[in-house]
């Protein structure tokens, strides 16, 4: 007999506390209940008067029902749209393994490399795939989406570029229309010159900063840029080609054409279409570039005992370390989908892709066939996927037939219809595709002249650009054929790391809670995962329903009259609330007003994008209490009041505190002109206790993969929703694929709803918590956050505290003084808790010399018990270095962590027993996590910068 579980019960497995532990936890605090305790933690005049008004909660297979009539009302085709998004088959041992795998999909960012060795494998297999099939030497760990990937690059060539700086950027008319769109709107914020034009006419006179180019084009035409880009660099200019890596298998690479940057994306490899994303975009730069690359750069270093490992490189390109003086605004990156994207060319290695790639080739070049063979005539006969077919006056017709047949086309104008193959693409497809445009009088003939066909010469690639270079050569990429091998790999990979599946994670900042398992459930139905992003909007009602319906929801917990889904990282949801701002200010003639006021307490990613949008940024000071410097805030505000846009201020703050005076500092905002920000990072301690929007807030953006359970997919993907309060509305961002988005601002993703294909996880959260539900964790989140404090402040001081000496959902660990009294770093504390099995705290942010602990409303009793007994067991290891039991340099925290193979070692010869180094608490002793590696030495590592995959003898010893 199935047992319907109650409503109550989906709130109640999310949330930790059960039983007396409520109790429990609140005696030790000294409180009665939960209310006495957020009365006293969160400001009064801050506190929303009415519960959430949402739907009621809805059980599991309630919402699971729900979403399965969602998707019902998507319309799956076979899809040759194209324009940047294609056809591809996820193979089901990748799919459950890596999409559907908890081991994977709620690792966190890898910034401990010795706990993240498995995922940094992969993303090194990742940034090996695509500098292979570039042909240039350095790639990163992955971007957000191919048209932002454009526009880091366009700022990259502007910077590195500095006798031209100045220059315009050109952009190649052929480019994917929403990749011009998102540049174009980059550049306007920055107030730089773009132009597009069709550059196989000739590069456009005056001074040229860089150029981009497509390959292929988005028409389809292939042809060589070689002589462009030469012809550019004559002039100064440095070239950046977007391309396609399925045809990179087959035509010659943008390296080997003289691009000084490669960008597109691995959607082909294997990555749904998900209603737009997230796919995983890449770039790849020349030698030379490569400390300007903008977001993560995998690397090889070693560990202590000589061992080849893996880490993140050149960590100070972090946005969130260079603040002001960033130069890109990338935080997530799409490390799920990148994992994904490196084993589909691990899967098939390069004879398998290859393959694919003719295949896909030879069914364009058997449609060209049948289609001039009835007349119609090509916009180019060199293609690799996408035909542009000229059809005078019948583009509508000709899309309206072959969707009857359940096919979708592009129709470019009403006077051509764009079609491209893909992976999936039959000789069926093909025979539907003659059919609509009327090249046969019924199927059978279509068929016929199909099978004919075949892929007829006189079409295709052309011989000049026929790639001769091999790629791929890596014995990983020829290792795992069978699924067996390739099972195992997977497996073996997400043994070597330490993900949510296993243990808490209490990172501060991050927000690392239970990613349930029916909210994961729907994302890879082929009703959400295979619709196109330009699929007609009646075939996307499921989509759009859903997606409206939860941005509705978002308004009503945040407080604000409109939400856009569109941003698909946090760090983007912040530009576009900015750049909301920047075009509000412009719309009433204030053009001056470009000073961000940023507090040192802020939100680590609040500077960067600030930046990005045309900002200067202003910083106001800190007091040593953590709150925001009236003082100084005023005279910030006198000196810049006619240039005041805004300023950014996180609630709660970065500190982990509800500063008392957040309304203070909004009304002193509005009254010289300004528009607050209030960056919604930390939304996970408001949630149906207050609400931005009502508080003194213009613009929030929140975190999907942090408040509302989208899991961090061990760096990605993300999703950033921007809210705004009414009079912003007309400027939250349009739809980069429409020409003129009108009454819409500046698009900041290349699909209409950015990372629409994780969104589902969000809605089914929201759904099944209800108000109530989501209510009940914030203030779990609290409690939670408030015992650990209370727990270990004796130990490890809490660096602030705000009303009643309470903390918000976090709290900072100060190591300061226990740093300068011993040589314990907050680094070794991190390292160390790995020997306990635990993923460290957030370290030395906000403050250096500290950890930032955020257990969630997700952490049970015993879970919170266990991560308090490791942390004191660890102060006593500190006692004992302050004890002259053994030095710092000797003691087991300065040697963590450390592996199984250090432990059996005959050569001992540590100052402390075996037992002390990885059973150093006895419940250890059942059930152990071993890190695969040792300390890691990143200095080393960022010297003799390593960013592909090594060979195998480096690891024989």
């Amino acid at each position: 007999m199935t047992v319907q579980p109650t409503i109550a019960a989906v709130a109640d497995r999310h949330i930790g506390p059960r039983g007396n532990d409520a109790e429990l936890m609140l005696k030790q605090l000294g409180y009665d209940s939960l209310d006495a305790l957020v009365d006293s933690a969160v400001p009064a005049d801050i506190r929303q008067s009415a519960p959430l008004a949402l739907p009621a909660a809805r059980s599991e297979a309630e919402v699971l029902a729900d979403l399965r009539a969602l998707a019902a009302k998507n319309v799956t085709a076979v899809q040759m749209i194209g324009q940047g998004y294609y056809d591809t088959i996820t193979p089901p041992v990748i799919r459950r393994n890596i999409v559907e795998n908890p081991a994977w999909y709620t690792a966190y960012t890898p910034y401990q490399p010795e706990i993240s060795q498995g995922r940094l494998e992969a993303l090194l297999n990742f940034q090996t795939m695509v500098e292979d099939l570039t042909g240039l030497p350095i790639a990163n760990a992955s971007l957000l989406d191919e048209a932002t990937a454009a526009a880091e690059a366009v700022l990259l060539m502007r910077r590195s570029n500095k006798a031209h700086a100045e220059g315009r950027t050109v952009l190649d008319a052929d480019l994917l229309p929403q990749t011009i769109a998102v540049v174009k709107g980059r550049a306007k914020a920055l107030g730089f010159e773009v132009q597009a034009a069709d550059l196989s006419a000739g590069l456009l006179e005056g001074d040229i900063s860089g150029i981009v180019l497509q390959q292929p084009g988005v028409s389809g035409r292939v042809y060589g840029h070689a002589g462009t880009i030469a012809a550019g660099k004559e002039r100064g200019a440095m070239g950046t080609v977007a391309a396609d890596l399925l045809a990179l298998t087959l035509i010659t690479p943008p390296g080997e054409q003289g691009a000084d940057i490669a960008v597109g994306n691995s959607q082909r490899f294997g990555v749904p279409l998900f209603f737009g994303g997230p796919p995983a975009a890449y770039m790849a730069v020349r030698k030379g570039l490569e400390r300007s690359l903008p977001a993560r750069l995998v690397g090889v270093s070693k560990d202590s005992a000589g061992t080849p490992a893996y880490r993140l490189a050149l960590q100070t390109r972090e946005q969130h370390i260079r603040r002001e003086k960033a130069t890109s605004n990338i935080c997530t990156a799409q490390a799920l989908l990148a994992v994904c994207a490196s084993m589909y060319a691990v899967y098939h290695g390069p004879e398998g892709l290859k393959a694919i790639a003719q295949k896909v080739n030879a069914d364009a070049r058997t449609l060209a066939a049948v289609l001039a063979g009835a007349g119609f005539e090509l916009v180019s006969d060199t293609f690799f996927d996408t035909l542009t077919v000229k059809v005078p006056g019948r583009a509508e017709g000709i899309t309206a037939a072959a969707e009857a047949r359940g096919v979708n086309l592009r129709a470019i104008d009403a006077d051509h219809v764009g079609i491209s193959t893909g992976e999936g693409t039959t000789a069926g497809h093909l025979a539907l595709v003659a059919e609509a445009f009327g090249a046969a009088a019924t199927a059978e003939e279509a068929a016929a002249k199909v099978a004919a066909a075949g892929p007829a010469a006189g079409f295709g690639l052309g011989t000049d650009l026929q790639r001769t270079t091999s790629y791929l050569q890596h014995p990983v990429f020829h290792s795992h054929r069978s699924e067996t091998q390739m099972l195992r790999y997977l497996r073996r990979l997400a043994d070597r790391d330490l993900a949510l599946g296993r243990t808490m994670i209490p990172l501060g900042s991050c927000t690392m809670k239970l990613n349930a398992t029916a909210e994961m459930e729907s994302i890879t139905w082929p009703e959400f995962a295979s619709i196109h992003p330009f699929a007609p909007k009646h075939q996307t009602a499921g989509w759009r329903e859903l997606i409206a319906d939860l941005e509705a929801r978002l308004s009503e917990i945040t407080g604000y009259a409109g939400v856009s889904i569109q941003p698909n990282a946090g760090s983007q949801g912040e530009y576009a609330g900015l750049l909301a701002i920047r075009d509000y200010h412009l719309s009433r003639g204030d053009d001056q007003r470009d000073v961000c006021l940023i507090p040192a307490s802020a939100h680590g990613t609040n500077a960067a994008p600030a930046v990005l949008a045309g900002r200067q940024v202003v910083v106001v000071a800190t007091p040593a209490d953590g709150t925001i410097d009236h003082a100084d805030l005023a005279a910030k505000i006198g000196a810049n009041r006619d240039r005041l846009s805004a300023i950014m201020i996180t609630y709660p703050s970065s500190h982990g505190v509800y500063d008392a005076d957040v309304r203070q500092v909004c009304d002193a905002v509005h009254a010289a002109g300004g528009q607050v920000y209030i960056d919604g990072a930390n939304l996970n301690a408001l949630v149906g206790l207050a609400q931005p929007g009502r508080f003194g807030g213009d613009v929030s953006h929140l975190n999907l993969h942090k408040t509302f359970c989208i899991p961090h997919g061990g760096g990605g993907p993300g999703v950033g929703p921007v809210a705004v309060a009414e009079h912003l509305v007309p400027f939250l961002p349009g739809n980069a694929a429409v020409a003129a988005d009108e009454g819409k601002g500046i698009p900041v993703s290349a699909s209409e709803f950015g990372s629409a294909g994780v969104l589902p996880i969000s809605w089914a959260y929201v759904a099944m918590m209800g108000a109530e539900g989501l209510t009940s964790a914030t203030r779990n989140a609290l409690l939670a956050a408030n015992y650990v404090a209370s727990r270990l402040n004796e130990h490890f001081p809490v660096l602030y505290t705000g009303q009643a000496g309470l903390v918000a959902h976090e709290c900072i660990l100060d190591l300061r003084e226990l740093t300068a009294a011993t040589g314990v770093t907050a680094g070794d504390v991190a390292k160390r808790l790995i020997d306990y099995g635990f993923h460290a705290s957030t370290l030395a942010f906000p403050v250096a010399g500290t950890l930032m602990v955020e257990p969630t409303e997700s952490g049970d009793l015993g879970e919170l018990e266990r991560f308090i007994d490791a942390m004191i067991s660890i102060k006593g290891e500190i006692d004992q270095v302050a004890g002259g039991d053994f030095t710092v340099e000797e003691s087991p925290l300065r040697l963590a962590p450390h592996t199984a193979a250090a432990a059996i070692s005959s050569s001992w010869g540590r100052k402390y027993s075996r037992e002390q180094a990885v059973f150093p608490l006895p419940s250890l002793k059942m059930d152990k996590y071993f890190a695969p590696v040792g300390r890691i030495d990143g200095t080393a590592g960022d010297r003799n910068l390593i960013c592909s995959c090594p060979p195998p003898e480096a690891f024989e010893n």
